[in-house]
């Protein structure tokens, strides 16, 4: 059948701005990083994308190397602009990013201007777009001048391939001197993608500092800990979940015993507020907004339609921030 998104998209959908930018977007965003590759089912990925869409998620993560294998999330969502999404491009904030590897040699990697225009536009072949509407530097480069990998995002800018820019996984330090080549270049960065959850809170000690003194906003992946701030763990390993595949990003050392306490006394919280761990590990997050957007990762449609119910209460008491800090040091 030919997709037709729902009218109520917009309604209950919340959006942010990003920093002091006229960019917008929604409290939830939906991640390609995995599920959406080659190896995953298509008709799977595509329940999930229109799912997310409908449900007012505007916003589509993706990078050069997702996948696997590496660009197959890119041809996927590719695909899918043009059987599903093609009347409703305009209403999509799509990115993609460059800065791991992705192919063979000296220019297949990091940060240069070489690597990072020329993946850009093997990205945009992939997706069969003229331009990106977020391009990212996706990890700092210690090799390059900063001045080099800033001016590659100010160049595809002035080019028409990419309308903002951001970067992700730079330290505050490096997000501050990024600020100040861009300005300068006329370009302002619009948004920096780290990691932050409960259990990873190092963008606190300086970084949100800089983003909000810059004017520059923020999107949270992992914002569930690899899938730890769910109930998946709370009564040890399931077979088919991340920790227990053989390559993976969250490894069974990481699910210890003391980190499976906080989580179950976290989940009690949780359960006090009407919402599952997930969702309000999700609020929490968004709490104060000082990040713009959750970025969310999917294997199934439940998942996505779960964690949008998280905006349903996104506010805490003080006494619930109190005790959900007392669990992390704990």
């Amino acid at each position: 059948m030919v997709y037709q998104a729902v009218d109520s998209r917009y309604s209950t959908m919340k959006y942010n701005r990003s920093g002091v930018s006229g960019l917008q977007l929604p409290a939830i965003s939906l991640g390609l990083w995995h599920n959406f590759g080659g190896v995953d089912t298509y008709e799977n990925g595509r329940e999930m994308l229109r799912r997310a869409f409908d449900l007012g998620i505007t916003h589509f993560d993706l990078a050069n190397n997702y996948g696997p294998p590496p660009g197959s999330a890119e041809e996927m969502f590719g695909r899918m602009l043009k059987t599903d999404f093609a009347s409703y491009r305009d209403e999509m904030i799509i990115s993609s990013k460059a800065g791991y590897t992705m192919w063979p040699g000296p220019y297949g990697d990091w940060g240069s201007k070489k690597y990072l225009i020329a993946s850009l536009d093997q990205s945009l072949k992939r997706m069969g777009l003229d331009y990106v509407d977020i391009f990212y530097s996706h990890r700092p480069d210690p090799n390059t001048p900063l001045e080099e990998t800033m001016g590659a995002l100010d160049t595809v800018v002035r080019q028409g391939k990419a309308l903002y820019v951001g970067i992700s996984n730079y330290s505050a330090e490096q997000t501050e001197e990024a600020v100040k080549i861009l300005n300068r270049l006329g370009t302002p960065l619009v948004i920096h993608q780290p990691s932050y959850s409960m259990l990873n809170r190092w963008i606190e000690d300086g970084l949100q500092d800089v983003l909000q003194e810059n004017g520059v906003g923020s999107i949270a992946f992992c914002p569930l800990a690899q899938g730890l701030l769910t109930n998946k763990y709370i009564n040890g390993i399931p077979t088919d979940s991340r920790a227990a595949k053989p390559v993976s990003f969250l490894s069974k050392d990481q699910v210890t015993e003391e980190v499976v306490n906080r989580v179950k006394k976290l989940n009690e919280v949780a359960v006090e507020r009407g919402q599952n761990l997930a969702q309000m590990a999700l609020a929490w997050v968004l709490r104060g907004g000082k990040v713009t957007s959750a970025l969310i990762g999917a294997s199934r449609v439940s998942q996505i339609e779960e964690n949008v119910a998280a905006l349903n209460n996104l506010t805490f008491s003080e006494e619930e921030l109190n005790r959900i800090d007392d669990i992390l040091k704990s």
